[in-house]
């Protein structure tokens, strides 16, 4: 049975629900999927056919537990075909330059970790205004009512595409699978 590991970095609690639900897409599959937070004792991609990399972002940084992870398994890394998942709020915007400025985002981290996953996928977050401290709020408010996004700090507004990430999990598994059978140096990455 294939197995996939799937390791994940959370500020609010968004990415977390993001990466279990991806789990449960690949199980629905027949895959064997682990979901693990990333820290130094969560499971290396040694013994496993690909690996999905999930992280919030968060005033421009990804959290400092993936960043270790990706370092602290990167040459085992090398040799898997993986994604990166990026939750955060401006996978909402559609537009062109603010979809390139998120994949560069993307793209300077994982390089800055010595890793070149084959996918990227950018997933819209939530705005857990109840979550956040007085300072918090009132930035992502502001920083919100620019977007056009919802500013009613009374409650939370959640803008995940559940059906999205559920068919990113198939298309991952479709996407590489040619790729499981490949050496590392012939894997070209794409978004997703």
């Amino acid at each position: 049975m294939t197995r996939i590991l799937v390791i994940y970095g959370t500020t609010d609690g968004q990415t977390e629900r993001v990466a279990q639900e991806i789990g449960r897409a690949l199980r629905l599959t027949g895959v064997d999927a682990s979901v693990f937070q990333a820290s130094s004792a969560a499971p290396g991609p040694e013994d496993y056919a690909g690996v999905i990399v999930a992280a919030s972002l968060r005033a421009g940084r990804y959290q400092r537990t993936v960043r270790r992870w990706i370092r602290q398994h990167g040459e085992g890394l090398r040799d898997k075909p993986g994604a990166f998942v990026s939750v955060c709020m401006m996978a909402r915007d559609r537009r062109e330059a603010t979809q390139q400025r998120l994949m560069a985002i993307m793209r300077a981290f994982v390089e800055s970790c010595g890793w070149m996953p084959v996918i990227f996928k950018p997933v819209a977050g939530t705005l857990a205004y109840t979550r956040y401290d007085w300072l918090t709020r009132w930035m992502i408010k502001r920083m919100a009512a620019k977007m056009g996004d919802d500013t009613d700090t009374s409650r939370d507004h959640e803008y995940t595409d559940w059906a999205d990430v559920r068919a990113f999990a198939r298309e991952f598994l479709t996407s590489v699978w040619p790729a499981l059978r490949q050496p590392a140096t012939s894997r070209v990455p794409v978004a997703v």
